[in-house]
C-alpha cells in the first residue's frame, strides 16, 4: 500500500493523526475504522464474488465506500498497519456469539495480533456488532474498558476466549489458539462463508456500525437495533423494503445502486 492509498484510506475513516507504529495510532485507527466503515454482507446476499486481494479490498471499502465482513475489513486493516510499520499477524478464530462451548463452529474468522510499544495487542474491526473500537492487551483475566464495552481474554485448556461484557454478564465473542491465518486459509474460509447455503451470511442480512457515543447501530434481518454500552438494545421492526434502504443509507452509509431491488427486509435480489 503506497502513500497515496494510505491518504485515501485515512480520508475514508476520518483519520488525520500521526503515521508511526505506536499504540496511540493503533488505538485511533481501530476506533476510526469501526465508526466509519460498516460491517455488512450485502454482496453475499446479492450473489457477488467476495475477493480478498488487496486491490479488490481497497476498491470496495475505500473507493466504493462500502463495508464488508472479517476477511475484508481486517484484511484491508492488516495492509494499512503493515504499511505503517507495525508488526502484525492475522490469527484464525471460531466465532462463538450465541453458541454454547460444547458446539464447534467453523474456523471462519480472522483478527489481528499487533505488537505496539512493547506489548501484544489484539485488534478486530470485523466481528460485526462486537467489533473492537480499541485494541485490547493480550493478557489473561484483565478487564479492559473500550469506548464501547468492557472486554477480557480468558483461557480454558488450550483455548483462549475473547469475551465481551453486557451488563454484569460475560459473553464469548470467539475462541482462538494463536494459530496464524495465511491468505490461502482465508481464501478457503471466505469461499465457505460467502457461498455455502448453510453459512449464516447467506441466510441473514447483517449491517453494524459503532457510533461516537458508545452506541452501536445494527440491522439483523427485519430488525433495526440501537444498542447501548451496557448491552441494552432498543429494537424497531423494519416495516418495508423502502425503510430498509433508508436505514442502510442513514446509519451505515450504504447506498444500493439503482439496479438493486429489495424483496423482504432480509432478502436482496438484483433488479434489471
Amino acid at each position: 500500500m503506497d502513500t497515496s492509498q494510505l491518504d485515501r484510506y485515512f480520508a475514508r475513516v476520518g483519520y488525520a493523526g500521526p503515521r508511526e507504529p505506536t499504540l496511540e495510532v493503533l488505538h485511533a485507527l481501530t476506533g476510526a475504522h469501526t465508526r466509519q466503515v460498516p460491517f455488512e454482507n450485502l454482496d453475499v446476499l446479492l450473489g457477488r464474488e467476495i475477493r480478498l486481494d488487496e486491490d479488490a479490498l481497497f476498491d470496495k471499502i475505500v473507493t466504493q465506500r462500502r463495508g464488508g465482513y472479517c476477511f475484508e475489513m481486517n484484511g484491508l486493516f492488516l495492509r494499512v498497519l503493515e504499511a505503517l510499520g507495525f508488526d502484525v499477524l492475522p490469527l484464525s478464530a471460531r466465532v462463538r456469539l450465541d453458541r454454547p462451548r460444547d458446539f464447534i463452529p467453523a474456523r471462519t474468522h480472522m483478527f489481528l495480533r499487533v505488537i505496539a510499544d512493547g506489548g501484544v495487542w489484539l485488534s478486530d474491526v470485523g466481528v460485526g456488532a462486537a467489533s473492537l473500537t480499541a485494541p485490547i492487551r493480550f493478557e489473561l483475566d484483565l478487564e479492559q474498558p473500550t469506548p464501547h464495552e468492557t472486554r477480557r481474554v480468558v483461557r480454558d485448556g488450550d483455548r483462549f476466549f475473547h469475551q465481551i461484557r453486557y451488563g454484569e454478564s460475560w459473553t464469548d465473542v470467539y475462541e482462538f489458539s494463536g494459530e496464524a491465518m495465511p491468505l490461502i486459509d482465508r481464501e478457503v474460509a471466505n469461499w465457505y462463508t460467502s457461498t455455502h447455503p448453510q453459512s449464516h451470511f447467506k441466510q441473514r442480512l447483517i449491517a453494524s456500525r459503532a457510533a461516537e457515543d458508545g452506541r452501536r447501530y445494527t440491522i439483523l434481518n427485519g430488525d433495526f437495533k440501537v444498542r447501548q454500552r451496557d448491552g441494552h438494545a432498543d429494537v424497531t421492526p423494519i416495516q418495508s423494503p423502502e425503510k430498509l434502504l433508508e436505514l442502510l443509507s442513514e446509519h451505515f452509509g450504504l447506498h444500493l445502486s439503482p439496479g438493486a431491488q429489495l424483496g423482504t427486509p432480509w432478502q436482496l435480489v438484483t433488479g434489471t
